[in-house]
């Protein structure tokens, strides 16, 4: 007997955009359907991990990399990532192809559209980005991680549907955690970086905690993530005010960290706003400024609009306007309290099916 026509799942080969894929492809594998997904190259190493029975690599590359060579480089490599989509899609004749953002999404919905294979594309951030505004047009639904999506034109917005941005089971298993009581007045402040700009947190976190007095001091609790070249000076800093810190460059649980957490201090890309919301947790957050599509300075915006957290650019986000942030969360656990039910209310737990019903929805029966 012939393996069941699958679901094809396409994303590139970073966290945020494989974490989403797989509590999809999990939520999909639920209800009995078969799973295959379509990568670049950095995702291989993972393969063994994602819930799918089969991984084909597609060619990929961004043309937004400077110079005219790089472009044309980039050009033909989506070329044959195209010619290899058409070819995968012919032959396992998928029920339906389902992206998730970055140009190793291109190939595989082009080929799915030049092929009348139904198609939905999921955005996770709060702006669409530019590959998948090229891809908008193309596909027979869009999915959207926040309820207000920018950059669909009028037509795209009647085939969009707000699902959420699907979460992993660490994120859910946290999310059931209640928000901290406030134990002799101590506050217990997460700082997370992520990989893009994440030295600004070692630049200014240690800067505005020398500001604030040794008795404010003692009342923060302060786990830190902090990149490898950063984290000695970070550590250094820390001693020199007696302070102790728990320092990691990466936690291999953080939704647990933020669950642990009254305050969390971070970045605002897609899944760490998401994560936010369904967990329940304040922040203050520091778009990075260099995005092309300032993708981050929108999720920021969206989380604020319920209260959820404060946005602070980084051109504004010094050691002395920092340390004024953390004297009025110590002084003002309350409003702590009420930004955490804020955060909650916006999140989305069950995104995953959400996103399932909506596949579903547009796939071919078996």
């Amino acid at each position: 007997m012939s393996e069941a026509r699958a679901i094809l799942l396409a994303a590139g080969g970073t966290g945020g955009h494989l974490f989403p894929a797989a509590a999809l492809a999990a939520a999909l594998e639920k209800r009995g359907a078969a799973i295959e997904l379509a990568t670049d190259s950095r995702a291989l190493r993972y393969g063994g991990d994602f819930p799918a029975r089969a991984v084909h690599a597609i060619p990929a590359a961004t043309t937004t990399g400077a110079g005219a060579l790089n472009k044309a480089r980039a050009t033909l490599t989506l070329g044959l990532g195209l010619a290899a989509a058409l070819a995968l899609i012919a032959r396992l004749r998928p029920r339906a192809i389902v992206g998730f953002g970055g140009y190793p999404t291109v190939p595989p919905l082009l080929a799915a559209a030049l092929l009348g294979a139904p198609s939905v594309l999921h955005e996770q951030n709060a702006v669409m980005g530019r590959a998948n505004r090229f891809l908008a047009a193309r596909v027979t639904r869009i999915a959207t991680g926040f309820p207000q999506l920018k950059g669909l034109s009028a037509a795209q917005r009647t085939k969009a549907r707000f699902t959420g941005n699907p979460l992993r089971p660490a994120v859910i298993e946290a999310a059931a955690a209640p928000y901290p009581p406030f134990a002799d007045g101590r506050l217990a402040v997460l700082v997370t970086g992520g990989s893009q700009g994440a030295r600004v947190m070692a630049d200014i976190v240690p800067a505005a905690l020398a500001l604030l007095d040794a008795p404010e001091r003692a009342r923060i609790g302060l786990t830190m993530q902090a990149r490898g070249e950063d984290k000695a000076r970070v550590a250094a800093a820390c001693a020199a005010m007696d302070f102790p810190v728990d320092l990691a460059e990466f936690f291999a649980n953080l939704p647990a960290h933020m669950a642990a957490a009254q305050l969390v201090i971070g970045r605002s890309g897609a899944s760490t706003v998401s994560e936010l919301a369904a967990i329940g947790r304040p922040s203050i957050l520091v778009p990075f400024p260099h995005a092309l599509d300032q993708d981050q300075a929108a999720n920021a915006a969206a989380l604020a609009a319920s209260g959820a957290a404060t946005v602070v650019p980084q051109s504004e986000f010094t050691p002395e306007r920092l340390a004024g942030l953390l004297r009025a969360a110590l002084a003002d656990p309350a409003a702590l309290t009420s930004a955490a039910a804020a955060a909650k209310s916006a999140g989305v737990a069950d995104a995953a099916e959400r996103l399932a019903d909506l596949v579903l929805e547009v796939a071919r029966p078996l």
